[in-house]
């Protein structure tokens, strides 16, 4: 009783309709989302047709009218005979076997002789009802369709596990293996359906061709089977399995609904609306719960992706050398994905080639920049498998170049490192060593990682380069450095023999005038103490005469002292000494030069004033030199004088804050313009004559004053004169 009204109810016609509705959203995602290749056509196909199956048997059951239902069954098999050389034809061209084409042949002929007997009582003849529902009924031809089509059933599936047992790589094993477990149960269910048609009171096992479908979307959408799952987005994945769980809200509320309706519950509406209010608010937390399964499913790994990441990149922040970079690469990814190894191919501008890293051996060095799996990546950007090379539509001399490289280098998948528009490198990765196929969540790390690394790698590189530019900068300093000492040494010891050099030309320039000086009075002295001798020898001649002989004699000794001061000045200003500690009085050395110089001041109109501290301090430095910066200083000054008339003054002062002696000396000369008074102090520069001048004496000045830690300044307005100020430290201060 109960199954006669679950039989009017049609209840038993959820589970085909389901099957219709999987085997639908499979033929969709394979049109709309897959590659336009043979194989998902095929696959698109086979899916078509066992939805069709599948309406088929539900509008059996529903249509009340027999004579229309029968009409539409027929119909179905209009398309329904073509499954078994679409099937075949699936299979070679999945299994890539080009060899068996007669098979195909054979089923097509066959399909069409059994195409002219679909539409009469010799193919299906009628319905056979049963308490589950309507079914069709078998006429003599169906029954040699039905043998056919169970051994091409049984060929397909035996053909598919062979290609899974001789299948060289986890990739092509494991898409086999879902397409036989989905594919091969899915017609094996509905093969059965025979018995019921062939009047055999059984349930139609074929109403549950959607569970194997569903493995196989399982498997299609996570696995990439048949190469469409690279752009299927997770929302496919949610509408897909949310719309199979609406189905199966929808098949509960009837099954209520009729559960009811048959124990004569009086007011089934309360309760079934009820049922409905209560889904309805189960619906978004179950909803959030399917989708949390589907992540975990279908988008996680056996590994914390985001930590994962995390880690490889804090890592690969901290390093800096190339070496480094590769070695983390190569372990992290290995150690990540458990795969049985990783290859990386960088590229290396400097050779034009792409270096192999791995701790495989006996690899290949590389490959050249014009492989064309460098072109393929470049351009496409995107990961490639072994199985898909079979697939890209490329010239086939460059298909087997690129099977080569996964042979070679034992890969299965590959991906590409981009940086700045280009291909840098690639990870070659070897299988898993749990024999899975690599999920969207893996390729999503990969990609990551490699971006991330083709900038670590580029920056790695930048910085080698910068550190060999800095060592061999570093070493050019030196060797310049050496050279530049060696030059520095050369002008030091040329400076010191030029200065020494230009002393002795000062001293020889002044000797005819010191030689002159010190004639005169040797002669007055040697004459008088002659007649101051000769008039002592006549002692008749006493008195007045004693005592003018005594003023001679006087007089004879202020000479002789004032030649001897001559010979000091010049014997202290030509004393060459390299010591610069010895303690001087500025105002001795002025006092010295002015000398040495009065040979040259004397017979013209100049005034010398000299405004001393005689409290002044003693300083450090060196006697002869400090001299002939002021032999320089006050020549220059007396040669400023216009026609030798002026004034010059030379002021000493002690300075308490700095603890340095000041030296001014001014003049009342013609000045210097402002536009020469900043080459003064540069060697070879003078404002003198041809022949008057060298340019090299406030050149020498201006480095003895920096050698005794000093300064020196000048300031002079045109017409008005000229100052010179030196300081020195009184205390040598050590640089």
């Amino acid at each position: 009783m109960f199954f006669d009204y679950l039989r009017e109810s049609h209840t038993y016609s959820i589970t085909p309709f389901l099957g219709f509705v999987v085997f639908v959203c499979l033929v969709l995602i394979s049109l709309l989302k897959g590659r336009k290749n043979p194989t998902n056509l095929l696959f698109a196909g086979i899916c078509f047709l066992v939805a069709v199956i599948n309406i088929d048997v539900a509008l059996v059951s529903i249509i009340p009218n027999k004579t229309l239902a029968l009409k539409i069954d027929r119909l179905a098999y209009l398309f329904l005979v073509f499954i078994l050389p679409v099937y075949i034809q699936f299979v070679h061209s999945f299994l890539g076997i080009s060899r068996r084409k007669w098979l195909v042949y054979i089923a097509c002929f066959l399909s069409l002789i059994f195409l002219f007997f679909t539409q009469t009582d010799l193919f299906i003849s009628g319905f056979n009802e049963y308490h589950f529902g309507t079914i069709a009924k078998a006429g003599p031809v169906y029954h040699l369709f039905s043998l056919f089509a169970i051994s091409t059933v049984l060929y397909c599936i035996l053909t598919l596990f062979m290609g899974m047992k001789n299948a060289s790589d986890n990739q092509q094993k494991n898409r086999t293996k879902y397409v036989l477990a989905g594919m091969g149960l899915s017609t094996i269910l509905i093969s059965l359906n025979y018995f019921p048609v062939s009047g055999f009171n059984v349930y139609p096992m074929g109403n549950f061709s959607f569970i194997p479908a569903i493995i196989l979307a399982f498997g299609v959408l996570k696995y990439d089977l048949l190469d469409i799952g690279t752009v299927i987005r997770r929302g496919t994945v949610y509408f897909f399995l949310t719309a199979i769980l609406t189905v199966l809200y929808i098949f509960i509320i009837y099954l209520f609904n009729v559960l009811f309706m048959w124990s004569g519950y009086s007011n089934p509406v309360i309760l079934s609306f009820s049922l409905a209010l209560l889904i309805v608010l189960l619906f978004n937390p179950i909803r959030i719960k399917v989708q949390e399964f589907i992540d975990k499913l279908f988008f996680r790994g056996k590994y914390d992706y985001q930590k994962t990441l995390k880690e490889i990149s804090w890592k690969m922040t901290s390093l800096l050398k190339f070496d480094e970079i590769t070695n983390l690469l190569l372990d992290s990814i290995s150690e990540a994905l458990q795969v049985s190894h990783v290859t990386l191919l960088i590229y290396n501008d400097e050779k034009d080639f792409f270096h192999s890293y791995s701790y495989q051996s006996m690899l290949p060095d590389g490959i050249e920049k014009n492989h064309p799996i460098v072109t393929f990546l470049e351009k496409n950007r995107g990961s490639l498998n072994q199985a898909a090379v079979d697939n890209i539509s490329i010239p086939e001399e460059d298909r087997t170049s690129i099977v080569n490289i996964f042979n070679t280098f034992k890969a299965s998948l590959v991906i590409p490192m981009i940086s700045r528009e280009k291909l840098t490198g690639m990870i070659l990765l070897g299988e898993k060593k749990s024999e899975e196929l690599f999920v969207h969540e893996d390729l999503e790390l990969l990609a990551t990682v490699a971006n991330q690394s083709a900038i670590a790698i580029e920056n790695a590189r930048n910085y080698e380069k910068l550190e060999n530019l800095n060592i061999e900068l570093e070493r050019k300093v030196e060797e310049r450095t050496a050279v530049l000492q060696r030059t520095l040494e050369e002008k030091d010891k040329t400076q010191k023999q030029l200065i020494q050099s230009e002393s002795l030309a000062a001293i020889g320039q002044l000797v005819a005038g010191t030689a002159h000086e010190l004639n005169n009075p040797l002669s007055s002295a040697s004459s008088l103490i002659q007649t101051s001798i000769e008039s002592m020898d006549k002692p008749e001649e006493k008195g007045d005469e004693e005592n003018e002989i005594i003023d001679d004699l006087k007089f004879s000794l202020k000479e002789l002292r004032r030649a001897r001061d001559i010979v000091k000045s010049l014997l202290d200003l030509s004393r060459q000494t390299q010591t610069y500690v010895e303690p001087v009085n500025i105002n001795v050395v002025i006092d010295d030069a002015l000398r040495v110089l009065y040979n040259q001041y004397k017979y013209i109109s100049v005034s010398i004033e000299k405004n001393y501290d005689e409290t002044l301090p003693e300083i450090e430095g060196n006697f002869a030199n400090l001299g002939q910066v002021f032999i320089n200083i006050i020549k220059n000054a007396i040669q400023a004088l216009p026609e030798g008339k002026g004034k010059i003054s030379l002021t000493t002062r002690y300075k308490k804050e700095t603890n340095s002696v000041v030296v001014e000396c001014l003049d009342t000369g013609n000045g210097i313009p402002p536009e020469t008074i900043k080459d003064i102090f540069k060697p070879f520069f003078t404002t003198k004559g041809v022949g008057k001048g060298t340019g090299l004496g406030l050149y020498i000045s201006h480095e003895i004053i920096k050698r005794h830690m000093g300064d020196i300044y000048i300031k002079s307005e045109t017409g008005m004169g000229s100052t010179i100020t030196i300081v020195l430290p009184c205390k040598r201060r050590e640089k």
